[in-house]
């Protein structure tokens, strides 16, 4: 099953204002179905005792065509694309009900040892279970992440500390509440203003249970960027940029 398709309705939690998908909500529903996927050729969630791997996620990039509103109906499609040894990549296509392209996205994954933390060799029978896909939703150009670079100067700055809602089943803070603190870090009036149909998240240290960061705002060549750092500068946790 190289090509994975999966529907789902947009509820009232999906949405924000006025009546839109949040970015936070995309990134929820590829969760699912990248899980999904995993979970249909016996390499997903409930599977850890045997396989002894989980696949974890280096970063996302996205860019809404057209945003979907509640009670939108969604059809997602996902494969798996090629390997580089220790990493390899997704990608989705999110279509409306009537058969319209409206958003385009591609992540960045590596296999770890759930009993070592390790990074896995991926292997090969693995990657013929998901049958990968030379299709890619981004030019050549575009389509591998990029490596998203601290800024010179900081506009703004503000402390954030985790709590325990934003824990997953690693102990760490899951992925999409990076985007939650990257959005308290945004100036109120960028934030009004903005819908922000085109990001990129950067995830390359861990946060923790009640660990305190920094999160610094820049804005440059027009784009709007967010750096999380640990409290002493030395980490950089995350970096997101919005377009």
């Amino acid at each position: 099953m190289a090509f994975f398709e999966h529907d789902f309705e947009i509820g009232l939690r999906d949405i924000e204002r006025p009546n839109y998908l949040s970015n936070k909500s995309i990134l929820a529903f590829l969760e699912n179905i990248g899980s999904y996927h995993s979970d249909s050729i016996n390499f997903g969630l409930n599977n850890l005792p045997q396989t002894h791997s989980s696949w974890v996620l280096l970063g996302w990039k996205v860019k809404v065509l057209k945003r979907p509103i509640y009670e939108d109906k969604l059809h997602i499609v996902t494969w798996a694309r090629e390997v580089e040894k220790f990493s390899t990549y997704r990608d989705f296509e999110i279509y409306n009900q009537n058969n319209e392209l409206v958003a385009i996205a591609t992540s960045k994954w590596v296999l770890i040892d759930t009993n070592t933390g390790k990074l896995r060799l991926i292997p090969e029978d693995l990657i013929n279970l998901y049958r990968p896909e030379n299709k890619k939703v981004f030019s050549d150009e575009e389509a591998v992440l990029s490596k998203l670079s601290d800024p010179d100067k900081y506009d703004l700055e503000s402390i954030y500390t985790v709590s325990r809602s934003q824990i997953d089943l690693n102990k760490h803070m899951h992925n999409l509440y990076y985007l939650d603190m990257a959005y308290e870090a945004l100036p109120e009036v960028v934030y009004e203003n903005n819908i922000f149909n085109s990001f990129e998240i950067c995830y390359r240290k861990q946060i923790k249970l009640h660990d305190t960061v920094k999160c610094y705002y820049s804005f440059e060549n027009n784009e709007h960027k967010v750096i999380i750092k640990s409290l002493n500068d030395k980490i950089i946790h995350s970096i997101i940029v919005f377009k």
